[in-house]
């Protein structure tokens, strides 16, 4: 059975690899690579998610700093410490921790870090150079998509791929990022009438919505390849608490040729893909 999962977690160590070599290599040109992250608001979890980035950085090589702000913090006070970030050439990535609070405006926000420091690749003149087909830096979770599909070998040039989900940094990036490859998009939302009939034509189908039990067999082609970008956690009738993503796994696993787990797939390859473009933002920097 295991033969069908796609090894996201594997694919994300070897990636990491070729990130510390990178780094090491910037190093040799007497650079750093140091990123810095803004978290507005202390919270456990935000304060979990950036140790757990200060821990990952760290294995590779990556100097990692955490700014943190007040939670009433005004919006001048954040763009002045962007604006700061921007102009320190001693640091080469920027990242701004989400969710904000709710008096601040996130795109807003997001527009104000350096482009080429930018490493989730969410700055609007990033996702415009992905439109273009001049990729710079794209954001994480779309890379990862796309990394985790050409692992399994399929040839993407022309292939029928259909993305369930539109948000501005999962669903829309992994869209472009397939036609970029030349694939034949159908992108899905919540105004699509009849899902399942673009999903049934699916060969490569990729759900990112947050919905658990989203995508059945019914949804999918027989041989088809299935990323499951959602993460949810789920109450089980006991009580305890389970991770799921928004493909219903067990259902759909007869019918496909490969499928990403959930824990395990997108998730780590999302996380190296934030080193690997900490990376490309400090080389696009040093070669300036």
């Amino acid at each position: 059975m295991a033969e069908k999962w796609i090894d996201g977690a594997g694919l994300a160590a070897k990636l990491r690899e070729e990130v510390a070599a990178g780094v090491k290599n910037i190093a040799r040109q007497g650079r750093a690579v140091h990123l810095t992250a803004v978290l507005v608001g202390s919270t456990p979890a935000g304060e979990l998610y950036a140790q757990r980035q200060r821990e990952a950085c760290e294995a590779a090589g990556i100097s990692y700093e955490l700014r943190t702000l007040p939670g009433d913090v005004d919006r001048q006070t954040v763009e002045a410490t962007l604006a700061a970030l921007n102009h320190d050439t001693s640091i080469t990535g920027i990242m701004l921790h989400l969710p904000l609070p709710r008096h601040l405006d996130a795109t807003a926000l997001q527009y104000q870090i350096n482009p080429i420091k930018d490493v989730e690749g969410v700055n609007p003149a990033n996702i415009g150079y992905v439109v273009y087909g001049h990729t710079l830096i794209a954001p994480c979770t779309a890379l990862a998509v796309i990394e985790l599909i050409k692992s399994t070998g399929v040839m993407l040039r022309g292939a029928e791929a259909v993305v369930v989900g539109a948000s501005e940094i999962a669903g829309k990036p992994i869209a472009l990022l397939l036609s970029e490859q030349m694939a034949t998009i159908t992108l899905c939302h919540i105004a699509t009438r009849d899902l399942a009939a673009h999903t049934q034509r699916a060969e490569i189908l990729v759900v990112a919505v947050g919905k658990p039990g989203l995508i059945t067999a019914e949804h999918v082609k027989d041989g088809a390849i299935v990323i499951d970008v959602g993460i949810n956690r789920i109450t089980l009738a006991d009580g305890s608490k389970k991770t799921v993503g928004d493909v219903d796994a067990e259902g759909v696993y007869p019918k496909v040729s490969r499928i990403t787990p959930v824990p395990g797939g997108v998730g780590p390859m999302t996380v190296a893909m934030l080193l690997k473009n900490t990376l490309r933002s400090a080389e696009l920097l040093t070669s300036r």
